[in-house]
């Protein structure tokens, strides 16, 4: 079965009332919060109940939501009354005027100027400031140099890993270079025995060479019996 209708009438058991108001009051606020955060809005809620206990709920901060309440109906009121327009917008610069001239004060006792004026406690109490505000300053500075620090680490590390890379190439390099000699080194070796090996005398296999010139010189002839000469010359006669 459904739930049924409630009759949005005041509740007259006190015990039921209270319980009501309990869970519509969570609810709301819940809803406050939520509409405060989905949509980017200024949200405030002032709850009494009927005990006279306040209940209250701020986005921001409820004096500024009060502050802001009361400044948009003041602004509506101003545009149904030109003479109240002039007159507000007089107030807002007389307010502007004594912000401006007490923020320049402000600044001048931050500067250790005109101090004369204000007691021990006023005093102590621009110390405090000005320690919160070094203490600031301080922080603010570890953090940019510490910052600085790990920047400077980390183009270490990467200045490091480079010359590491280049030393190994430079190894790669050199051991190719060696490589390169060597292979020149027996190259031009292997030339010049080649070339010997073309150039070196033929021999025959009895171990003479073949390029030792060779001496020719002719004997002197032999003196040869000329008798049977001779004969053959008598011989030749007496046939005649």
């Amino acid at each position: 079965m459904g739930r049924g209708k409630i009759a949005i009438r005041r509740i007259d058991n006190s015990t039921s009332r209270q319980v009501t108001f309990s869970k519509r009051r969570n609810g709301l606020l819940k809803k406050a919060k939520e509409l405060s955060i989905l949509c980017d809005a200024e949200v405030g809620v002032i709850i009494f109940s009927s005990t006279n206990k306040l209940y209250d709920y701020a986005s921001t901060s409820m004096k500024s939501v009060i502050g802001r309440y009361n400044k948009a109906n003041e602004e509506e009121q101003l545009l149904c009354n030109p003479i109240s327009e002039v007159k507000f917008w007089q107030r807002e610069a007389e307010t502007l005027r004594q912000r401006l001239q007490y923020l320049q004060e402000c600044h001048r006792q931050l500067m250790g100027k005109e101090l004369s004026g204000l007691s021990v406690e006023d005093l102590t109490n621009l110390e405090i400031q000005l320690e919160m505000s070094l203490k600031g300053v301080r922080i603010k500075k570890e953090h940019f140099l510490s910052s600085q620090i790990k920047e400077l680490n980390q183009k270490g590390n990467l200045v490091h890993q480079e010359n590491t890379e280049l030393h190994k190439k430079i190894d790669l390099i050199q051991e190719e270079n060696i490589e390169l000699k060597k292979k020149v080194y027996y190259g031009a070796r292997n030339v010049n025995e080649a070339s010997r090996s073309l150039t070196a005398p033929c021999t025959i296999s009895n171990g003479f060479d073949l390029d030792t010139p060779i001496h020719l010189q002719l004997s002197q002839p032999q003196p040869q019996n000329n008798a049977a000469p001779q004969k053959a010359i008598e011989l030749g006669l007496q046939l005649h």
